[in-house]
């Protein structure tokens, strides 16, 4: 019965940690740009019992093993970057990626980090930023006469002043791509930073190399279903209880056990 308990207590940490996964896309799911998390269980090992092929008698051979598992456990959570919703803002400085890529950001210490959030703004020396002071790179700065802000699909950003009606270009908007973006870190304030298992990351013009175009005053919605979730958390729930049943099961066969003698 001790297995039973320790197999069930698998079980009960495996769920608690699903629930706090799917509690986790929930609470983002009005996170611009967002991307849900799955999570990926797998089996422990395995007390044989019998090995196949074991002659049992004379004459006779058993073709299956007898195995009993040790429970469970979480091994990975992935993202998943399946495409958000595109929502209309009317702000010219929100910019939504359509299809793959990442916006390159540069950190105080002049690392590179990554994002799916396009809510972008100006800081008092008119560069592009994120909201938390993130500076968009390659660096645009909008002049302070600027009256419209015009980024095409290709990521071309240009401007028209109060002193006439020509565009005047300002830079080019770029777009990190990786090998394996499920493999980035997610390091909080809706950003990513490059790992050993995203691969490095390569820069490109959007539309160019399978990165996806971006689109002027749109941002990406969170991609999380709400229903998906709602289903997986009663999924959860239910495997849960089940679980602590086998506990008080083990429980109560050990407390018969332990009578026997009485």
């Amino acid at each position: 019965m001790d297995k039973t308990l320790r197999t069930a207590a698998t079980g009960l940490s495996s769920q608690q940690r699903f629930v706090e996964i799917i509690a986790n896309n929930l609470a983002n799911v009005n996170t611009t740009g967002y991307k849900k998390v799955r999570p990926e269980f797998q089996d422990l090992l395995y007390e044989t019992i019998r090995a196949a092929g074991n002659a049992q008698q004379a004459g006779t051979e058993a073709l299956n093993e007898i195995q009993i598992g040790s429970g469970a456990e979480l091994t990975a959570t992935t993202k998943q970057f399946s495409q958000g919703d595109l929502q209309n803002t009317n702000n010219p400085l929100d910019i939504a990626i359509r299809g793959e890529g990442f916006f390159i950001l540069r950190k105080p210490d002049n690392t590179f980090a990554y994002t799916r959030d396009g809510s972008f703004q100006r800081d008092r020396n008119g560069q592009i930023v994120t909201s938390q002071g993130y500076i968009l790179e390659p660096g645009i700065t909008v002049p302070d006469n600027a009256v419209e802000v015009r980024i095409s699909r290709n990521g071309a950003v240009s401007v028209i002043t109060d002193t006439g009606t020509d565009e005047q270009t300002l830079g080019q908007i770029e777009l990190a791509r990786f090998v394996n973006p499920a493999g980035l870190h997610s390091a909080g304030e809706n950003i990513y930073l490059e790992s050993v298992a995203s691969g490095r990351a390569f820069f490109e013009q959007p539309g160019l190399n399978n990165t996806g175009e971006v689109v002027q005053a749109q941002l990406e919605a969170s991609n999380v279903d709400l229903v998906t979730e709602m289903v997986n958390m009663i999924v959860a729930q239910r495997a849960y209880e089940l679980n602590s049943k086998s506990v008080k099961t083990a429980d109560d066969i050990l407390a018969i056990a332990s009578n026997l003698k009485r």
